[in-house]
């Protein structure tokens, strides 16, 4: 086939996935071979596919696509979570638009609506995987919601409940008002947050208290019949049922017992006495709010306090509160402000910052809410999952995450797994008409559980919220291989545990902790080897992308623009471990422009006529033999870089291979002169190679080697004979002599270019060489030829000294003089070098000086000292050639 003069990634990437999806080159079965196994971080069955999406899954292809040339087994299992708040939000803001209530509908009348909505949208975002390249085995999808993977997940359920780590209570936890359910503490974010803090003053009941106390202090906090309280939340003041000094201040020893009137409602309350209190924030004086703050709770517990609840699950003042009925929390407090202020009850406002938790998924603000949840005891289930990355079990990616993991495990709290939602997994708990509860699998069980425990098996009911997303996914490692329902199948102790987890940072502990946690549960042992964690993707600004900010720009216009093959290597150059990403649209240029240098090398290559009566050059000879063993060199480090998850470098060093060495120095070499035929040998040598670079850019850029791989040029292929299942470059020894000397050479051709941009001699022109070589003759003649075609040189000489209208330059220890007197004005050229001189001369005096600092030379390294004698030796070496060069002048 004819090539096209430009790469169109359009016409290819189409064709060549759906071949590949054609022929099952993605499929994996269990078979004899080492299996090579990644599970896809399952993204929100609600999402589309963003940038940090992208990066996350060019970063599990590369390493899928090199497993399976290496000749493995390997599986990437793909797949969505059911993303409960994220989902049931989504599907009630579309009910909304149809003008329906969730509250006017039943749960199976919901649940109808959501189902549809999956499989409207759910889809989505792995189609458009699709489009990245990603070779997962597609028949091997799968949802969290799906009925195996949801008895997995109740199964695991009634399994910790029955060995005691799941109980029921009634605790302070996270409330979402917006998504209206509980969270667990890793869902909060913390922010700072500029507020108000209100003074408020509250009338003692028995206004002749303060009387018999000390006088009023500097902080103002008592004035004869009041207290005054500093709060940022004056809107929950109905809830209070104490007011709380501590026990040593002797401001207000003397109330401690005595009553004070909440302000606006008039209700008496105590005033205690606790060390809890900080004497020197505010007035030292604490309002007392059990249902609405979690350390007030702990003291109403302590203190034996009553728990007055006056917010809706909504964040709107309840009937408890007494007054603003209905109203919204922050609403009420405006107006309760208001309120005081014209009762004369607010002493002053100061300006305040503090943290503040927000959710991390509706970025509402959390309220502490009292609810009666289902938590699992984390302590003793925690403790494995952190012995198996201390033990180095489990390898984080870089390892700098260790201390962040091992704080949070071994700070781990409870974990809150109910959510008041209806999208999700059903809690399989079960309650009669006495309200007392039972865990089964289903209701027959829980009425026969119930008639065993002597109890009503009348009205039986199942528990109304389902399990936090987390607890479903924390499977997912086993759930995609029926690896907990039928623990013992083939495809469980084949797959798992499986070999490389590629995620973020900010779920390490969401996610990567609990499928750790639950994988020593079921198999007692870890869920993977190994846990890449990327980094965030962020603007030249350094802000993170998101739709919010504008700054992100849609992955499916860079690949229709760049090519997927341009905008994976783009993503790839710049992403280290664990480091954040500064994507700018430039590097899937530098991406589509690596593409299109590989293609019209090919093209080059593939435009040479071939004539069995044309030998292999000398010149020709030293490209093929160096770049056999300068391949190897590379792979070396190519290998060494992935071996390190060291991707970014991997595609760097790939990259330098491909377009420096291969295409400017090779390709330079072994090329025929103009309109002249090539050697048979010479070009199988370099069809060889190319497809060999082929195979080693593929994990990289699957499109485009795939495309060239079946050019042609390399004859016939069988329909399975695909660049996606070849052979990888398997690593071989190389000769470092060999190597080092066509450096050696490299550097001369490139002094010789350097010379004529300086002195603008036309690379056209031929010039005469002359050469010195101070390490012998054994270089010169396999690079002789080489020289002179790259150089343009038309003839070598070896001289003793020298010549006259030359201009001399040094590599190493090597002089070399370029025939220059006829192409240049003598003139310029001398105050060019009157110049050099100058500044070497300055340089070799800074150099003489610190070897003579006696300071310098007894405590620098024997390294350093070497390194500066050998900047002087180069340094005189060269004024010396440049004093010649001008004397020959």
């Amino acid at each position: 086939m004819s090539l096209a003069k430009i790469y169109n990634p359009k016409e290819v990437e189409d064709k060549w996935y759906a071949y590949w999806l054609e022929h099952k080159f993605f499929r994996s079965v269990p078979d004899g071979r080492e299996p090579y196994t990644i599970v896809m971080p399952p993204p929100n069955v609600t999402g589309v596919l963003h940038m940090g999406h992208m990066l996350n899954n060019t970063i599990q292809d590369v390493l899928i696509r090199k497993a399976r040339m290496q000749g493995k087994n390997a599986c990437w299992v793909p797949g969505t979570d059911h993303a409960s708040i994220a989902t049931e939000a989504k599907v009630v803001a579309m009910l909304k638009e149809k003008g329906i209530a969730k509250r006017d509908l039943t749960r199976e009348q919901f649940l109808e609506h959501a189902w549809e909505w999956k499989e409207k949208y759910g889809g989505i975002i792995l189609e458009q995987l699709k489009k990245l390249g990603a070779s997962c085995d597609w028949d091997r999808t799968k949802f969290t919601m799906d009925p195996d993977l949801s008895e997995a997940v109740i199964d695991t359920f009634i399994r910790l409940y029955k060995k005691g780590y799941i109980y029921r209570g009634v605790r302070m936890v996270n409330w979402d008002p917006q998504g209206k359910t509980a969270l667990s503490d890793e869902e909060v974010i913390r922010k700072e947050v500029n507020q108000k803090l209100y003074y408020i003053q509250y009338k003692l009941a028995d206004k002749g208290a303060a009387a018999a106390g000390p006088t009023e202090t500097a902080s103002g906090s008592s004035a004869g019949d009041y207290l005054t309280i500093a709060t940022t939340r004056p809107e929950t003041i109905m809830a209070d049922t104490a007011v709380c000094v501590h026990p040593e201040d002797d401001r207000y020893q003397h109330l401690i017992g005595k009553k004070i009137l909440i302000p606006l409602i008039n209700r008496p309350v105590t005033i205690i006495a606790d060390e809890y209190v900080e004497r020197e924030f505010g007035t030292g004086c604490l309002k007392v709010t059990p249902a609405h703050d979690l350390n007030d709770y702990e003291l109403g517990i302590k203190h034996n306090l009553e728990v007055i609840d006056i917010l809706d699950e909504d964040g709107r003042l309840n009937e408890k509160a007494g007054i603003l009925v209905g109203e919204d929390r922050f609403k009420a407090r405006k107006q309760i402000v208001q309120l005081l202020e014209e009762a004369g009850q607010i002493e002053k406002i100061e300006e305040y910052k503090s943290q503040v938790g927000f959710s991390e998924r509706t970025d509402a603000v959390i309220e502490p809410k009292l609810s009666m949840q289902w938590f699992c005891r984390m302590e003793t289930l925690a403790k494995p999952a952190l012995d198996y990355v201390n033990e180095g079990a489990i390898r984080l990616i870089p390892d700098k995450f260790i201390n962040t993991y091992r704080h949070w495990m071994e700070n781990i709290k409870d974990w809150t797994i109910s959510r008041q939602l209806w999208w999700g997994q059903r809690i399989p708990a079960w309650y009669n008409d006495q309200n007392e509860w039972v865990v089964a699998k289903t209701e027959a069980e829980a009425a026969a559980q119930f008639v065993a425990e002597g109890k009503s098996a009348q009205g039986i009911r199942q528990e109304e919220d389902v399990l936090d997303t987390w607890f479903s996914s924390a499977l997912w490692p086993m759930s995609v291989f029926d690896g907990t329902r039928h623990p013992g199948n083939e495809e469980i102790n084949y797959y798992y545990p499986t070999s490389d987890l590629i995620t973020a940072p900010e779920i390490l502990f969401f996610w990567v902790a609990r499928m750790i946690i639950f994988g020593h549960e079921y198999r007692e042992q870890p869920p993977f080897r190994n846990v890449y964690l990327t980094g965030i993707v962020r603007d030249k600004l350094g802000r993170k992308m998101s739709k919010s900010l504008g700054n992100s720009p849609d992955p499916l216009e860079l690949m229709a623009e760049y090519g997927t093959d341009g905008v994976r290597v783009g993503m790839l150059l710049s992403s280290p471990a664990g480091n954040d990403l500064m994507f700018d649209v430039s590097y899937c240029e530098q991406g589509r422009n690596f593409a299109n240098k590989i293609w019209n090398a090919f093209r080059l290559v593939k435009g040479w006529e071939v004539s069995a009566a044309v030998s292999t050059s000398p010149a020709q000879a030293t490209a093929i033999h160096w770049f056999e063993h300068r391949f190897h060199e590379a792979l070396k480090e190519i290998e060494d870089h992935f071996a390190a998850y060291r991707i970014s470098d991997a595609l760097m060093a790939t990259y330098k291979l491909v377009w420096d060495d291969f295409c400017s120095w090779y390709l330079e070499l072994i090329k025929p002169a103009y309109q002249q035929p090539i050697g048979a040998e010479a070009l199988e040598k370099t069809k060889g190679y190319f497809e060999t670079l082929l195979k080693t850019i593929h994990p990289f850029m699957p499109f485009i080697s795939e495309e060239l791989w079946h050019d042609e040029l390399f004859g016939q292929r069988n329909e399975k004979d695909c660049c996606v299942v070849a052979d990888f470059p398997g690593l071989q020894t190389y000769d470092q002599q060999t190597l080092d000397g066509f450096e050696h050479y490299k550097k001369v051709v490139s002094e010789i270019r350097n010379l004529r941009n300086n002195l603008q001699i036309a690379p056209k022109t031929t010039l005469a060489l002359s050469l010195k070589l101070a390490g012998g003759e054994n270089w010169l003649p396999q690079y002789e030829e080489a020289l002179q075609k790259l150089a343009n040189i038309s003839e070598l000489q070896k001289v003793d000294s020298k010549p006259a209208g030359t201009t001399g330059i040094l590599v190493d220890k090597d002089e070399f003089f370029v025939h220059t007197a006829s192409e240049i004005d003598v003139e310029a050229e001398k105050e060019r070098i009157q110049k050099d001189i100058v500044y070497l001369e300055g340089f070799l005096r800074s150099v003489e000086a610190k070897l003579s600092n006696e300071r310098f030379m007894q405590n620098a390294k024997p390294e350093i000292v070497a390194n500066e004698q050998n900047k002087k030796a180069d340094a005189q070496s060269r004024l010396q050639i440049l004093r010649n060069s001008l004397d020959a002048l």
